[in-house]
């Protein structure tokens, strides 16, 4: 631990200054460094970042003087867990010079509730009292931790504690978060915990203040996560204060789903549009100081500092986006001569929308017996895919299956998806597929809905098809009876994946193409009543 000499001459030099005095010594015995602090505490040198899920400690423990008989403070603590110190050893300077009381700290690799302090205390009555090895103990304690991550899931996308914050509505914020985590499994991260904290207003630079923000990084280490993901989109200023006071990589809800388009896009055309949108949102963010040199230009015109590294990056950022934006409307170009070509056929279009993961791509290919790959995840389709649907009398229509909207859907992806979601425009009608299944519906129902409006999308006719019926229980509170009779009132309730109701789907599909001769279009009419059923 240390020797009553060392623990002698801390305890003098702190009286004398009045100061508290603290060492750094590794496990081999040698002093690191010497820290002097002020009367209530230490300012320790900065010894360089722990990796994220590490279970190894620092090697390297602290002795330090009290000038009080108080017990470790919460800096000591945090000291402790957030450096990952081998132990923190508070040793009280008496008023005659000696040491006397002594408090001891050290990680706590079984603490694993989510109130459990994850660390243990002991005092002793003096040096002589201390018994044990304090190497001995570091490395029971890394093989503690050793133990407790063997069983834990192993990813490559990192493991994550989601954080959120409530406003006014407490259920909003549950099944935002809710939604969160299905991103999160979606994209591969492993979520060990999930925080939610009740505010008056997002904090400003923290988004949950500072204080908070300490204990989830207590609770991270603890964890031994590596992530901390927010259900907010956070400004350039709190993306950076939050990365100043925490060693974990920090994430929000627009760059999760970003990251989730990117695993998903496999078409060279969904590539180019995820690429847009990561850089539209990546330039705003690009840091306000630029730390690097300057670049010196020789030659005329070349006095002084040129272009910075920061000017630079920015410029080619912009540059990037311009090209992208020139290859997306060729693209969008070629779309529109196909979308001509279809008119001139006078062959109907279907388009299939709805909230993400409410079964689309499972009607596509129950529709056209087709194969379009089906996930129980977000986003599982990313690039649209069109199949011919026949009906009788030699009829058919073209059906196209888009990417699901979701609730605050990032601005950054509506507009680099202008060219996929331009489809929409000219579908004769939307089936807006909608997961009876959850609760949530009536609320997903109204994003897709406010989604529709902003892309002048809400005058296209639209039939509502309440699919997953098979999952609803008959007699919960009347799940069932309720959404047969909004089915009845304003659509269709249907089971992709077992077929039922997909006749009377089509029927009705038939009966909206081709009433009485006149096609969709011509007859003007809307076949919604209420997009917004309670």
């Amino acid at each position: 631990m240390t020797s009553p000499e060392l623990a002698r001459h801390l305890s003098e030099i702190s009286l004398e200054t009045g100061r508290q005095i603290g060492v750094l010594i590794n496990r081999h015995g040698d002093i690191e460094h010497v820290v002097v602090g002020d009367a209530a505490r230490l300012e320790l040198p900065e010894l360089g970042r722990v990796r994220a899920g590490d279970t190894r400690l620092r090697g390297l423990r602290l002795v330090h003087t009290h000038l009080k008989d108080d017990p470790l403070t919460p800096d000591d603590l945090t000291d402790l867990v957030m450096l990952r110190l081998d132990l923190v050893c508070a040793i009280v300077a008496r008023p005659d010079g000696l040491p006397g009381r002594v408090h001891l700290g050290y990680l706590n690799p079984a603490a694993t509730g989510e109130r459990a302090k994850p660390w243990k205390t002991e005092v002793a009555e003096d040096v002589h009292g201390l018994q044990f090895d304090p190497v001995a103990r570091a490395e029971e304690i890394e093989a503690g931790f050793n133990r407790s991550v063997a069983g834990r899931e192993v990813t490559t996308q990192g493991r994550a504690i989601l954080v959120g914050v409530s406003i006014s509505n407490r259920e909003h914020a549950n099944a935002s978060m809710a939604e969160l985590k299905e991103l999160a499994r979606t994209a591969g991260v492993h979520v060990l915990d999930t925080l939610i904290q009740t505010r008056k207003q997002v904090d400003p630079r923290f988004v949950i203040g500072r204080g908070k923000l300490e204990e989830l990084n207590l609770r991270a280490m603890q964890l031994f996560a590596d992530t901390i993901i927010f259900d907010h989109d956070l400004t350039p200023a709190q993306a950076r204060h939050i990365a100043d006071h925490t060693e974990l990589k920090v994430l929000d809800r627009t760059q999760l789903i970003l990251h989730i388009f990117a695993q998903h896009a496999h078409t060279a055309e969904g590539r180019l549009q995820v690429e847009l949108a990561q850089l539209r949102y990546r330039l705003p963010r690009l840091a306000q100081r630029d730390e690097g040199l300057s670049r010196l230009a020789g030659g005329i015109g070349g006095q002084g500092p040129g272009e910075t590294k920061l000017e630079i990056d920015r410029r080619r950022v912009r540059d990037r986006i311009t090209m992208l934006e020139k290859k997306i409307d060729a693209l969008s170009a070629g779309r529109q001569v196909r979308r001509q070509q279809r008119a001139r056929h006078d062959v109907p279009v279907l388009s299939i929308v709805g909230y993400t993961n409410a079964g689309k791509s499972t009607l596509l290919n129950m529709l056209t017996n087709s194969e379009v790959l089906v996930e129980n995840k977000l986003f599982a389709t990313l690039d649209p895919t069109s199949r011919r649907l026949r009906f009788p009398r030699d009829r058919e229509v073209i059906i196209t299956d888009t990417v699901g909207f979701i609730r605050e859907l990032p601005p950054t992806l509506v507009s680099a998806f202008r060219a996929t979601l331009e489809e929409l425009s000219d579908a004769d009608l939307l089936l807006h597929v909608v997961d009876a299944s959850d609760p949530d519906h009536p609320r997903q129902i109204e994003a897709v809905e406010r989604i529709l409006r902003n892309l002048d999308l809400h005058e296209v006719p639209r039939l509502l098809v309440y699919n997953k019926s098979d999952l609803l229980d008959e007699g919960r509170e009347g799940h069932m009876a309720y959404l047969t009779s909004q089915a009845r009132e304003n659509g269709i309730a249907i089971s992709a994946k077992t077929g039922e109701g997909l006749t009377e789907l089509l029927h009705r599909v038939e009966e909206l193409f081709w009433r009485e001769g006149k096609s969709l279009t011509e007859s003007g009419a809307s076949f919604q009543d209420d997009p917004h059923p309670h």
